[in-house]
């Protein structure tokens, strides 16, 4: 480490507060930012974006805004004591004690650690007691640098440390597997929140001390950025019940398969801690307890918190994993093929396996006869050239052979966990079969993920429970799917997924520009949610035939996602003073997002503004699409952005119709929040 995380200077004692909890955070930011560790904007931006999440203020009236940007230079702690408190979101009140922690992006285990130290100290009353009444700032300083570097004990009394529920595990180790002396269960936890910072180890310290005021013996397992220390063999062998205390999926359930299970949000374990204890105590003993079950076990999700989630919530849940797992392989398949016709020339596709596999470096081919629509043509390139373009374009073509069955395996996985990745990804290899492209495939991964899902609701023995998962339900799942694809669905799908292959081929003219304008609204309506995806799906699906239909469609969709980003970027710089500090830093990122095809960076204005932003990025899409079709652009990789220009024709089309569609879409949301602003400003 460079310096001490902990300064004098770093410290403010009885301050007024400048108002609400974000006035305050804007506080700490210019503390630390004062010191030289971080830049001031982006440190607030990063705080006031984890508040936004998940509120920091805790059981005994303190708040720890925390967060880890690449604008901190080198971890810091600030504290702010407040004369008044103030409220930071906590159920018994405001706080007067804040404590800040800023942290680099790139911090390495030591500080981490330090920093999980001083969240278990932050737990415990006695020294949140010292921290209220320190005089001095020094006092402050030395206070939190006692616990993140504390002095060695004496040898001596290097045992004596081993009470509550340490002893109370020592006592568990003579009476046998499964128990303390006492019978009381054996109880395992894992606790972890999303930036793995504080929350984490809070939650760990407030179970521990739970367990060891009733005896409990307990085993923690903090799943934060100090680290993962994962429990022995021995511990879950000996555990009759699992505590989960998380806001985020932890990793490994599967170890846990048949368990008892207590599951809440992190929180509630720091302000909560013997409740939690004595549930999973009860739970421990009462045979019709929720469970982690085979499914849980690989999809991060408990059978009774699956079935809070509403169906059509959780069948959409699972489209988008499937659509996000294969948008690699489209990827990595869509611009090999790209860059094997740059290299080779647009001809290569009729040539490329012939020549990828029967020529080499040392035997290069020389211009390669095709049958094409008049008849047996010649490739326009030979050579180097040819033989590499080939390569490239057959390895692509490879890759998006796989975008049918990932999609099929990967909703099925969203739905069933690992149960359900082999049906659905040889249900997606079936509607290939039989014709029914990605209509078969969705089919596919639903039926499968749903078959998946029923075995997973079963309670088998436990001997037979890790078995479930890797034999039996993979096994009947795929006969029951394929089954049912190649004796009653395929043939209608692959007759559906042709009609709409030449309703697609035949638009042209007016029917097109309505084509672009529909593609663009899709593209924009949701920012990156399902109707955004199943746009981007249809147009890559179809990308792999090779049509200049497909190709436009390509273009259209790419564009139209390209324009929310850069348009609510160019509107926070057009109109600074109608956008907060953290959405301006939002619209500088989206510079970036917009250009690469990231339709996601313009989310956090629209879960702001809804109402305003939503229409106006519908409707710059919609111009964008419409002018593709009537400029026949083309785009033969299938995502990229700007960064993809070599396989986009012609790119003065491409960046004309993103600049028209910008515009359009930025001046309408400045307009309309113009509008809004004064209509405000009237009110009050």
């Amino acid at each position: 480490m460079s310096g001490p995380l902990m300064t004098p200077e770093l410290v403010r004692l009885e301050v007024d507060p400048p108002g609400d909890k974000l006035a305050v955070i804007g506080m700490m930011a210019d503390l630390i930012a004062a010191t030289g560790r971080a830049d001031r904007d982006g440190l607030e931006a990063g705080l006031l974006q984890r508040e936004e999440s998940f509120a920091t203020g805790m059981p005994g009236g303190f708040a720890i805004p925390h967060c880890r940007t690449e604008a901190v230079h080198e971890a810091a702690l600030g504290v702010l004591r407040l004369a008044e408190p103030v409220d930071f979101g906590s159920a018994d009140g405001p706080a007067d004690l804040i404590i800040g922690i800023a942290a680099p992006a790139g911090t390495d285990d030591q500080h981490l650690q330090l920093l999980a130290q001083l969240s278990r100290a932050l737990i415990r009353p006695e020294f949140l007691a010292d921290l209220r009444a320190a005089t001095e700032q020094q006092e402050v300083s030395d206070l939190l640098m006692g616990v993140l570097e504390p002095e060695e004990a004496p040898a001596e009394s290097a045992g004596t440390e081993a009470t509550g529920a340490a002893a109370a595990g020592a006592a568990a180790s003579e009476a046998g597997s499964g128990a303390v002396a006492d019978g009381v269960p054996v109880l395992l936890a894992i606790t972890s929140c999303p930036t793995g910072i504080a929350h984490t180890y809070m939650a760990a310290e407030s179970l521990e001390n739970a367990a060891s005021e009733k005896g409990v013996e307990l085993h923690v397992e903090t799943q934060g950025s100090g680290g993962i220390t994962p429990f022995t063999q021995e511990q879950i062998a000996a555990a009759s019940a699992l505590i989960v205390a998380a806001d985020v999926n932890i990793s490994g359930r599967e170890r846990f398969a048949g368990l008892p299970l207590v599951e809440h949000p992190v929180k509630r374990a720091i302000s909560h801690g013997p409740q939690l204890i004595d549930e999973a105590v009860a739970a421990a003993s009462d045979p019709s307890a929720a469970r982690v079950t085979a499914g849980s076990a690989e999809t991060g999700e408990d059978s009774s918190s699956a079935r809070k989630q509403s169906w059509p919530r959780r069948i959409q849940g699972a489209v988008m994993t499937g659509v996000s797992y294969m948008i690699p392989f489209v990827a990595a398949g869509g611009l090999l093929m790209a860059l094997g016709f740059l290299i080779g020339g647009f001809d290569v596709a009729f040539v490329a396996q012939d020549v990828a596999t029967g020529f080499s470096l040392n035997s290069l081919p020389g211009p390669q006869e095709y049958e094409g629509a008049t008849g047996m043509l010649q490739t326009d390139r030979a050579g180097l050239a040819l033989y590499l373009g080939a390569v490239l374009f057959t390895l692509g073509d490879l890759g998006m052979g796989f975008l049918v069955a990932a999609l099929s395996g990967y909703i099925a996985f969203g739905l069933a966990g690992r149960p359900g990745i082999a049906p659905g990804f040889i249900g997606g290899a079936i509607s290939l079969a039989v014709g029914a492209g990605f209509l078969g495939g969705l089919v596919t991964g639903l039926l499968a993920g749903l078959v998946a899902l029923w075995f997973t609701t079963l309670t088998p023995p436990r001997w037979l429970a890790g078995l479930m998962p890797v034999v039996i339900i993979p096994l009947v799942t795929t006969l029951v799917v394929g089954g049912l694809m190649l004796l009653f669905l395929g043939r209608p799908l692959a007759a559906l997924m042709t009609t709409l292959q030449d309703a697609l081929t035949g638009m042209s003219g007016s029917s097109a520009l309505l084509l672009g304008v529909i593609i663009g609204l899709m593209m924009c309506f949701d920012l990156g949610g399902p109707v955004n995806k199943a746009a981007y799906l249809f147009a890559t699906a179809g990308l792999s035939q090779g049509t200049e239909a497909s190709f436009e469609i390509m273009a259209a969709v790419m564009a139209a996602g390209m324009v929310p980003p850069l348009a609510m970027a160019l509107s926070t710089v057009v109109r600074r003073r109608l956008y907060s500090p953290v959405e301006r830093e939002n619209g500088t990122t989206a510079w970036l997002l917009g250009a690469a095809f990231i339709t996601e960076g313009s989310i956090p204005f629209a879960a702001a503004d809804p109402l305003r932003v939503i229409p106006s990025m519908m409707t710059g899409g919609a111009v964008t699409g419409a002018l593709i079709m009537a400029l026949s652009v083309g785009s033969q990789a299938p995502h990229g952005g700007i960064f993809v220009a070599f396989a986009i024709s012609p790119i003065w089309g491409f960046l004309l119709a993103i600049l028209a569609g910008t515009l359009v879409a930025a001046a309408l949301v400045t307009v309309l929040k113009e509008i809004g602003q004064r209509r405000e400003g009237v009110a009050a």
